[in-house]
């Protein structure tokens, strides 16, 4: 029987964030997601990715990176540094809860959020299964490429020409095992029909593959 909603408050040192944690029985591995900047656990692109991942067999853990109080600060969201110590504290969090599962752990970051999931993938190396990135600004990562060995999928729209420059960019210098997928006149939002649903079907695909 799958957790549905069901609200987890996780513990860091300094602050207590909110989140979503769904997790079906038998999952292999649970994905962890890293909200973009302005965004939240809610963001309903974010869980409809999710809701696809979870049809796969895997876990998904949505949080907040910031608090109502720190969202409220618009530099915060471009904080890389403190989003990704954030999110380590959230995979340390699931693990510890996960310990008798012992799942795999994947990270799924949108826009400013992959950077931070590829910097925290590049401090927990091992611990990290594998990485999605949709509409990544990849380039907020780039002192971490060397570090990074988990398997990392970009995926980024055809017509945000910008980050797409900066995704094939980092196609190029990461050191790990990457692959970039381009979603046919897509812009940073994927808001056209069909758009969503690819994204969704390509990262469950590369995490049902990877996590094993």
């Amino acid at each position: 029987m799958t957790q549905h909603d069901s609200h987890v408050d996780i513990e860091l040192d300094e602050v207590t964030l909110d989140g979503i944690l769904e997790v079906p029985d038998g999952a292999s591995g649970i994905v962890v997601f890293a909200h973009g900047s302005g965004s939240s656990r809610h963001s309903p692109r974010n869980n409809y990715v999710a809701e696809v991942i979870r049809s796969r067999g895997l876990g998904t853990l949505l949080f907040d990176l910031l608090t109502e109080g720190e969202d409220r600060v618009r530099a915060n969201r471009f904080d890389i540094p403190r989003l990704t110590n954030r999110l380590v504290g959230a995979v340390d969090w699931l693990r510890a809860r996960e310990a008798d599962r012992e799942p795999s752990v994947g990270l799924f970051g949108s826009s400013t959020g992959a950077a931070a999931a590829l910097r925290a993938a590049a401090r927990m190396s091992d611990d990290i299964g594998a990485v999605v990135s949709r509409g990544g600004r990849v380039d907020m990562a780039s002192e971490a490429f060397d570090a990074v060995e988990s398997p990392t999928l970009l995926i980024v729209g055809g017509a945000d020409r910008d980050v797409l420059e900066l995704n094939r960019e980092a196609d190029t210098q990461l050191a790990c095992k990457t692959e970039l997928h381009v979603v046919e006149g897509a812009g940073h939002l994927f808001e056209e029909e069909g758009q969503l649903a690819e994204v969704a079907d390509v990262a469950a695909d590369w995490f049902a593959g990877e996590l094993q």
